[in-house]
């Protein structure tokens, strides 16, 4: 091929003749790197479609763009292998590229397989405990392992440079002074590199879980390295340091199962009978939709000086559903109560008393009589002026 090229251009000058051969040698091996990727790859997708589990076509996916990249690079490599002139400058532009084709590939392969992994672990199904810790890992690792890779990949591309090298093997001959001023302004990196592998193993929290963080409901939406996403109950989220979810206190409803339970509680009369209302808990939750059948209890748990407080143990399945069973049933036992015993709902009582009667004490005598004198006095006046 290389002869042909050189009898093509055999009539042209030596300042021209090696910058086209190295041009057109370079266009050659990049359109065969092209069309070599482009038939593997449509091979690859076919069998991708053909095959039942999706896993296979994510693979696919991701690596397309990547290595399209790397073979048109390996089309150059194996070009100025035959081309002294495009050899000369491919050595100024290699330590550059293929640094960055290779972590390129090395990220998209790691995110393919995270992605099929995520994949086999559904989350929608009723029991979803292992597989929401599968993804939580899965995610951690995932961000993690990017962050070392492009880390690896830019310390090679600046160590190709002569300059940038030479610093650093100073820097690494003379360690002391720095390595503290390195160790000082990469803490922030390595303290969030740290927790989130310390995440990843203690397992504090995991994608979906429920959790009550300031007062606030909301699912574990996203752990990224450095911050965690908590999807609100009113869809807001909440973005949190993931230090927090180490150092400090939270409420986390599905650290082990999402079975629940909750309670309702009603303020009725003192004098109501609470046997009938017991039997109508009974049946209500015993046919309710909602309920797991697990915990059924209604107590008198207080005795106040206006009412008595009952209260109503039940069970769910999980946060949002027992939310729902408690509403349901607050609202349908005070609509039996009203329509059967609306003698039990609260009501202020108050005692007739006698008048209360005033004894005619002298001063009280003294001032009665003083002022109907003056209201006398002021209406003689009165007439007079008119």
């Amino acid at each position: 091929m290389i002869d042909f090229i050189e009898s093509l251009l055999g009539g042209l000058p030596d300042w021209a003749e090696r910058p086209l051969m190295a041009l057109i040698a370079a266009l050659i091996g990049l359109t065969l790197a092209f069309v070599v990727h482009a038939l593997l790859f449509r091979i690859l997708h076919r069998i991708a479609h053909r095959s039942a589990s999706e896993a296979d076509d994510i693979v696919v996916n991701r690596l397309n763009r990547p290595t399209r990249w790397a073979f048109m690079a390996m089309g150059v490599v194996l070009a100025a292998r035959e081309t002294p002139a495009l050899e000369t400058v491919w050595e100024r532009f290699a330590p550059f590229v293929m640094p960055l084709l290779t972590g390129w590939v090395a990220v998209a392969v790691l995110r393919a397989f995270v992605e099929a992994m995520i994949m086999r672990a559904d989350i929608s199904v009723e029991n979803n405990r292992n597989a929401r810790r599968r993804r939580t890992r899965l995610s951690i690792f995932s961000r993690i392992g990017t962050f070392l890779i492009v880390f690896l990949t830019v310390s090679g591309m600046l160590a190709s440079i002569p300059g940038v090298r030479e610093i650093g093997v100073t820097l690494m001959a003379s360690a002391g002074l720095a390595a503290l001023a390195v160790g000082a302004a990469a803490q922030p990196a390595l303290k969030a590199l740290i927790a989130g592998f310390q995440m990843a193993m203690t397992e504090p929290i995991s994608i979906d879980d429920v959790i009550i963080l300031d007062g606030e409901w909301g699912r574990i939406e996203d752990i990224r390295t450095t911050y965690v996403v908590v999807r609100l109950w009113d869809e807001r989220r909440l973005v949190v340091p993931s230090n927090r979810f180490l150092e400090d206190t939270f409420q986390n409803w599905t650290k082990t199962t999402s079975q629940l339970l909750g309670t309702v509680f009603l303020y009725l009369d003192q004098g109501t009978d609470i046997g009938p209302i017991r039997e109508e808990y009974t049946r209500q939750i015993t046919a309710h939709r909602l309920w797991d059948k697990r915990a059924q209890v209604l107590q008198v748990t207080d005795c106040k000086d206006e009412a008595i407080e009952v209260r109503l143990l039940m069970s769910a399945r999980d946060g949002p559903t027992l939310f729902d069973l408690r509403c349901e049933l607050r609202e349908s036992m005070m609509d039996w109560i009203r329509s059967n015993q609306p003698e039990a709902l609260v009501r202020r009582r108050t005692l007739p008393v006698a008048p209360v009667e005033l004894g005619a004490s002298a001063g009280l005598a003294e001032l009665v009589a003083g002022s109907v004198n003056g209201e006398a006095r002021g209406g003689g006046e009165a007439r007079r002026a008119n």
